[in-house]
C-alpha cells in the first residue's frame, strides 16, 4: 500500500496544469471521478490525496506521470 501524497508542490502544480487546459474545477472534478471540493482542497494543500486519486486527475488533464514529476521538481 502506498502512503497518500502529501507533497506541497503537488496541488499547485496540478492548478497550474488545469488552468493551462482552461478547466475550472467544477469541470475537472467530475471528469477525475472526485468531488470540485476535493479537488480544491487538494489544490489548496489543505488535504493530502491517494495515488489513485492522483492518477485520474492527471490522466483526464492528458499528464504523464513523468511531466507531473518534473513539474513538481521544478516548483521546489
Amino acid at each position: 500500500m502506498f502512503p497518500p501524497v502529501s507533497d506541497p508542490a503537488l496541488g499547485p502544480v496540478l492548478k497550474a496544469f488545469r488552468e493551462k487546459r482552461g478547466l475550472t474545477q467544477e469541470v475537472l472534478g467530475p471528469m477525475a471521478g472526485i468531488t470540485t471540493g476535493t479537488l480544491s482542497k487538494i489544490e489548496t494543500g489543505q488535504t493530502s490525496c491517494a495515488w489513485l486519486t492522483v492518477m485520474q486527475i492527471i490522466d483526464a488533464l492528458d499528464v504523464s506521470l513523468a511531466e507531473l514529476a518534473a513539474a513538481i521538481e521544478a516548483a521546489r
